[in-house]
């Protein structure tokens, strides 16, 4: 894995977080920030330990976005080092767990719409100002935001550009809660430790079903999920689970977990 010194990486009790940390620079990112990301999301899906990734700033900050000087001195045709990193969020199995404080602009929001969990502090500030620079949305924000916000709110967001608040984002299903600053780290560490404990792979199973296509019908997700659930039922987490339960015992760690 490819360590960085603004990019932060811990790998404890089953979570790697990832933080951005390039204070100096309000946290933006360059291309070697986001390579580094990159290969500590593929050591993530690559190592059977880590359940789940954390994604952050500080207390007080998340990302100003890219950085703009790194990115006017990409030639041109030159492929993009954010690329990777945004088509891995997009498909990463695991659990994805955000806590944004501060100032998120630009991919510092759009990031978040890959994510499964998102908690911000009432400090956090986003922004989508693309049109403004003269450029269009990029991550998938252009269908992501529509479908969780509605048409309307991510026209107001993405069309006008202007920064809005935590509570707008909770309003926009961008962020599961808002809560003071001093309380969002701990608040994200404990959703992250609680999805460590989960059995692995019905989270897996259940992420996966989660993101498949908002149009299909409800009998067809109901016909697929009866297949999952079928070799889930026999499996030995789910026995382990039931047999605890009945003989009023907590699980075993080891054959929940394998």
């Amino acid at each position: 894995m490819t360590t960085h010194p603004n990019i932060l990486v811990t790998d404890s009790d089953g979570i790697l977080s990832i933080e951005i940390s390039r204070r100096e620079k309000k946290n933006s990112l360059t291309s070697d920030m986001y390579r580094a990301m990159t290969d500590a999301l593929i050591f993530a899906r690559e190592h059977h330990h880590v359940r789940v990734v954390l994604i952050r700033g500080q207390d007080d900050l998340f990302t100003a976005g890219n950085d703009l000087g790194d990115f006017l001195h990409r030639k041109e045709g030159d492929p993009s080092a954010a690329m990777p990193f945004l088509h891995l969020l997009a498909v990463f199995e695991k659990p994805l767990v955000a806590a944004v404080a501060g100032n998120a602009v630009g991919i510092g929001t759009t990031m978040l719409l890959h994510c499964d969990l998102v908690y911000a502090a009432d400090n956090a500030k986003f922004q989508l100002p693309f049109v403004n620079l003269a450029l269009c949305p990029e991550a998938g924000s252009s269908l992501l935001l529509p479908r969780i916000a509605g048409h309307r709110l991510a026209s107001e967001l993405l069309l006008l550009g202007e920064p809005f608040g935590a509570e707008k984002a909770r309003e926009a299903g961008i962020v599961n809660a808002v809560l003071p600053a001093p309380e969002l780290m701990d608040k994200a560490q404990a959703a992250a430790k609680k999805l460590a404990a989960q059995p692995a792979q019905a989270l897996a199973v259940t992420k996966a079903l989660i993101k498949k296509p908002v149009d299909r019908s409800a009998t067809e997700a109901m016909d697929e999920e009866v297949i999952h659930f079928s070799e889930l039922v026999a499996a030995p987490p789910a026995k382990e689970i039931f047999a605890a339960f009945l003989e009023k015992r907590a699980p075993d760690p080891a054959k929940v977990h394998g």
